[in-house]
């Protein structure tokens, strides 16, 4: 007899920094269950932890099938997802060519120079005098600038650079068509900095991947500007833009966590860590992989050719993997959690967002010893984008 299962409307109901507690009755009751994003066909929903990993890690998965297929999603527009829409090999020979740019030892190195930029926002806050936008005068300009700097695009352009990132995961509108807009004009602009980079070879990724493009690495010009565009801009950049904000909003919500992570610095990078698992950062569960074949999930079998969409932030909160998973927790050590993902597509840049994200939050507790919000917490405007989530207007004051 084959089980019936409720189609439910998704994403579900969203509040701030909180994950809907529909999750955590999903993950014991119905771990596999039916959903409907607003454009796309029905999917299914993990939302176990093990049956997470398992869609982001098993190559019968596929990343590459969803492609030209009315796959589900909160924009209107159904584009191609670049290198998120390739399997291996050949997403593992792009990731192989970027990824020199960043191994541990090369994103390390560049903590002093995120360090510099961090340190130069929180200095032109103060020199404007308070309240600021922590949003548009911190979190949105340093992601933005490292990556533009990895890239090579002139400081001149980073502002446009924003514009562009912001616009491809944060159209409220959901069903608008603003990758109709810029796309053209980011293909374009990435397009001559790739012509530039041909005549003026440079030492920056953009022109490590022209030259991979040119002595026959087998990089293709669309491969190449999808990657420098979307790829790393909407990925890198946007997951910490949003990321300082709700991390900050959930540091000034409680003020024993606040204390202790001050008295404490040298528990930033787990607490770091512990934000990532318990703040969500994504809108909702995306990018869905299809089935290759009949894969028995669970007690649930998921057909050949049917879509199964990952719930990182349901995962992230699974008793059988994380003691007390409802409690922010800042001196927790064992936390695998799964917001980069993991598998073929964990995040190429998780390393250097752990740094700015590290060093962002380490620079304004320790310049803004008074940091506090200036409106309160209702005076703080949320955005729920077509990926990410956090807050859109932010005032703080020192």
């Amino acid at each position: 007899m084959t089980a019936v299962h409720t189609v439910r409307a998704y994403p579900f109901d969203m509040e701030r920094t909180e994950v809907s507690p529909l999750y955590a009755r999903l993950r014991a009751e119905e771990p596999l269950s039916r959903v409907q994003l607003p454009y796309g066909e029905a999917a299914w929903l993990a939302t176990r932890y093990d049956d997470v990993k398992a869609v982001l890690t098993d190559a019968r998965f596929s990343r590459a099938l969803a492609q030209g297929l009315d796959q589900p999603r909160l924009r209107a527009e159904n584009v191609g997802d670049g290198v998120m829409g390739m399997d291996p090999p050949d997403h593992t020979r792009l990731r192989r060519l970027v990824g020199k740019a960043f191994t541990a030892r090369r994103v390390e190195q560049l903590r002093a120079e995120v360090q510099r930029r961090a340190d130069a926002l929180v200095d032109a806050m103060i020199a404007k005098g308070g309240p600021a936008d922590l949003v548009e005068d911190f979190a949105r300009p340093l992601p933005v600038s490292v990556i533009c700097d990895l890239l090579g695009v002139p400081f001149e352009d980073h502002v446009r650079f924003r514009r562009w990132t912001e616009a491809m995961t944060n159209d409220e509108s959901i069903g608008g068509n603003v990758l109709a807009e810029i796309g053209p004009e980011l293909t374009s602009y990435l397009a001559g900095l790739v012509e530039e980079r041909r005549r003026r070879p440079a030492d920056d990724l953009l022109g490590a991947l022209v030259r991979a493009r040119d002595e026959g690495d087998k990089l293709t010009e669309q491969e190449l500007i999808s990657f420098a565009g979307p790829g790393l801009l909407a990925g890198g950049a946007e997951t910490v833009a949003s990321g300082i904000p709700s991390f900050v909003y959930t540091l000034l919500t409680r003020p024993d966590d606040l204390a202790l992570l001050r008295r404490r610095p040298e528990l930033m990078p787990g607490a770091v860590e512990e934000l990532l698992r318990y703040v969500p950062v994504n809108t909702a569960a995306m990018f869905a992989r299809y089935s290759l074949e009949d894969i028995e999930l669970g007690a649930t079998t998921i057909r050949a050719g049917e879509p199964v969409l990952p719930a990182l932030a349901a995962a992230n909160r699974d008793p059988e993997v994380f003691d007390d998973p409802e409690r922010l927790d800042l001196t927790r050590t064992r936390n695998p959690h799964l917001t980069f993902g993991t598998g073929p597509h964990h995040c190429i840049g998780a390393m250097l967002a752990r740094v700015e994200l590290q060093v962002a939050l380490g620079t304004l507790l320790t310049r803004f010893p008074g940091l506090r919000l200036a409106d309160g917490e209702e005076g703080v405007e949320w955005s729920f984008g077509v990926i990410v989530r956090g807050p859109s207007l932010m005032r703080i004051t020192w």
